[in-house]
């Protein structure tokens, strides 16, 4: 059995500059995401909140995301921006190359799927979910402090039970659940630190080479379906400065901006 979730020891394993950021875990909880907005009026600053369990994690479009105790890491990260809210832009994919990278380093090789999936072997294998708040301040003449709050949901290995309950196809990093998970989280924790300090200097433009390196579908034909509906089709490329997926169909190139939009793949894309 690997060993629990500990701030202390996650603390420990972090580089200084990740350790600006309070560490709490929670054996159970409904959704780490919900327990952070809830708590922006009186977060001081970064906050990460781990939960063994969540009994109500959630994904992108309102989607449940289901997960065991010890199979998987989910998390929220509660961050500050100084920049307006239009300018986090992005922040989801630049928090996929993050994610995507940690693993890398220890040897799980992922792509990303637009706009926020981490995907291993053509199936996911963690998401992401970025809800952003502004917070008054109680100072006179301030703005609002726009803040992020980060979650996160990693599969590290998959009980039949789960999968079947899951009903789709979904991605395990197998040898990850034998590994100290308080060495992943830190792990995840320095990247994470390291990203979103940088997106607050440059914002995602410098994230695009990264994104693109490490995009599942490119040069493949995708949909961009919403609610069951096709909304476009055609030949997937990169994502543009604002994370705007290019797409080449039969009228020419265009931007796809992801709302609650979706990508799957299509076998006859200019049709």
């Amino acid at each position: 059995m690997t060993p629990s979730l500990s701030p202390q020891r996650i603390a420990a394993l972090c580089d200084p500059a990740a350790r600006s950021v309070a560490l709490e875990v929670v054996p159970e909880t409904g959704s780490t995401n919900a327990d952070l907005l809830g708590r922006l009026d009186s977060l001081q600053g970064p906050l990460l909140l781990v939960a063994e369990k969540q009994t109500a994690g959630r994904g992108r479009a309102g989607r449940s995301w289901l997960s065991a105790p010890g199979a998987s890491l989910t998390f929220s990260l509660a961050w500050k921006f100084n920049r307006p809210l239009q300018a986090l832009t992005g922040l989801p994919l630049a928090v996929g190359v993050s994610i995507a990278q940690t693993l890398q380093q220890f040897d799980v090789r992922v792509a990303l799927k637009w706009p926020n999936d981490v995907m291993k072997d053509g199936k996911k294998v963690a998401g992401v979910l970025i809800e952003s708040a502004a917070v008054e301040r109680h100072a006179d003449g301030q703005d609002p402090a726009i803040w992020a709050v980060i979650g996160v949901g990693l599969n590290l290995a998959m009980p039949d039970a789960l999968e079947a309950q899951i009903g789709r196809p979904v991605a395990a990093a197998t040898w990850l659940a034998q590994l100290d998970r308080n060495i992943l989280m830190a792990a995840l924790l320095n990247g994470l630190t390291e990203t979103l300090q940088q997106f607050e200097r440059d914002g995602f433009k410098v994230f695009v080479p990264r994104w693109n390196a490490l995009h599942a579908y490119a040069g493949q034909g995708v949909a961009i379906v919403d609610r069951g509906a096709v909304l476009h089709q055609g030949i997937a490329q990169g994502v543009d400065a604002m994370g705007r997926l290019l797409l080449d169909g039969s009228n020419g190139r265009i931007a796809v901006l992801a709302g609650d939009v979706s990508l799957r793949i299509d076998r006859d894309p200019l049709s």
